[in-house]
């Protein structure tokens, strides 16, 4: 018999019943989700209101007015004197402008390069691991550090400082809510190790716009005229044109802005952190979780490794977004309400949120719902990629989503081509949201 999800909750004192749900979304969260979907789709909880069905969710995450980020607010710098990172606001004119610019900025033909990036960082890294490698913070945590050095350009500084950096603004925005019920002393750990943190990537980041905007401005302008000459004569002479060094940084500084456009250079420093912020440790964790996926189901893992092998990766890829919907980096997206609204007006389940409740949309559940996916939970790789929510929905997707999506992958792939790939330990959370240490030996 299945177990009673509901039927333990609404038994539950007031106090047991939030801290329940939080217990089964960590450790089994598919078969609660499917006794919510079927049978109470919006859960009110003393803590937040959870919504489980595809439709209401969908529904709220395109409203971002009413279910608004203003959690994200305080924890991404936003002030009476200082409007912080673009993804803490909804659908205002900061946002549609800043989060335009850096999607042309974050060229789509780039992914070949980022791609190949990628691919010759994760072979060194494994290639000098020797068969035997701490995967988490030698690799997950590394390699995309290495994509943020390269391509973004946040260059010159340790990348353990990036990936500490990316940790704690992580931890702080997405994992230090009132809903995550964080002890006073962890709540306050976690606040003082992301201010810290923050405090030392806005004083890293005011130096790097110094040294880039003098590169950009003085030795582009010097060696403008030899880079012409030097690539002429390789023309000449049939060779390859040199490709100078670019990267994202460097775009933003050479690009030129009318004073309307309002993207200043502080305004470019802001958005070169959340580069940072969010590439690092989602990436991380995603390739984590989805390698444990693949080791722990040996058919699919021999599925996964012959995919893996072939020179067209689309089969690997396809098979990597799939086993997301089973291990995402997050079973749910949170929103507070603005106003009062009604989910599912006119059906049975409608329900009435007041405004200021936090709410948890599934959005896990929501790739489960048969209403997105025929045999929801069936391991399929011809899923329509428009019902994923792994990049978030609406206004508020990933902005790299398409530099992840090579990314992701591609780390995965590097990986199971090790022969007789297999963990030598448990994943280690480190009583925290996100992998902390999986050791993995291969022959």
């Amino acid at each position: 018999m299945s177990k009673d999800y509901l039927a333990e909750y609404d038994a539950a004192a007031e106090g047991d019943k939030y801290p329940l749900v939080q217990n089964w979304m960590k450790t089994e969260p598919l078969p609660f989700f499917k006794q919510l979907r079927e049978q109470r789709s919006v859960l009110v909880t003393p803590e937040c209101t959870l919504l489980a069905l595809f439709v209401d969710i969908r529904d709220a995450l395109q409203m971002p007015k009413i279910f608004t980020v203003d959690l994200y607010k305080p924890k991404m710098g936003v002030t009476d004197t200082s409007p912080g990172y673009l993804m803490a606001h909804d659908d205002d004119p900061l946002h549609y402008r800043e989060k335009s610019i850096m999607q042309g900025m974050l060229n789509r033909d780039d992914i070949p390069r980022v791609r190949k990036i990628i691919k010759d960082a994760a072979q060194e890294i494994l290639g000098k691991a020797d068969g035997d490698i701490e995967i988490v913070n030698n690799y997950c945590r590394m390699v995309p550090a290495i994509m943020v050095q390269e391509y973004f350009g946040l260059d010159g500084i340790n990348r353990k400082n990036l990936i500490r950096w990316s940790f704690w603004n992580q931890y702080n925005t997405f994992h230090n809510q009132p809903f995550n019920l964080n002890s006073k002393e962890k709540y306050d750990e976690i606040i003082n190790e992301h201010a810290k943190a923050s405090k030392e990537l806005v004083d890293y980041i005011a130096v790097l716009m110094v040294r880039k905007l003098l590169t950009v401005k003085i030795k582009d302008r010097l060696f403008a005229m030899a880079r012409k000459v030097i690539n002429l004569v390789r023309i000449i002479f049939k060779k390859k044109p040199i490709e100078f060094k670019d990267d994202i940084v460097k775009r933003m500084l050479r690009s030129t802005f009318a004073e309307q456009v309002d993207f200043s250079l502080a305004r470019i420093g802001t958005n070169a952190g959340g580069l940072l912020i969010g590439s690092v440790e989602p990436t991380s964790t995603a390739v984590a979780q989805v390698i444990q996926f693949f080791l722990e189901r040996p058919e699919l893992l021999a599925e996964a490794k012959a995919a893996s092998a072939q020179e067209d990766t689309d089969k690997i890829d396809a098979m990597v977004w799939e086993a997301l919907r089973y291990v995402p980096i997050s079973p749910y997206m949170f929103r507070q309400l603005s106003q009062d609204y009604t989910i599912a007006k006119g059906t049975d389940r409608e329900t009435t949120i007041p405004a200021g409740t936090n709410v948890l949309t599934l959005t896990q559940s929501a790739m489960f719902d048969p209403y997105c996916y025929q045999d929801p939970d069936e391991f399929k790789t011809d899923r329509n990629w428009y019902h994923n929510f792994n990049y978030g929905f609406a206004s508020h997707d990933c902005l790299g989503k398409y530099v992840g999506m090579a990314m992701i992958p591609e780390m995965v792939r590097q990986v199971l081509l090790r022969t007789d790939i297999h963990a030598t330990s448990a994943m280690d959370y480190k009583d925290g949201p996100f992998p902390g240490e999986y050791q993995l030996a291969w022959k």
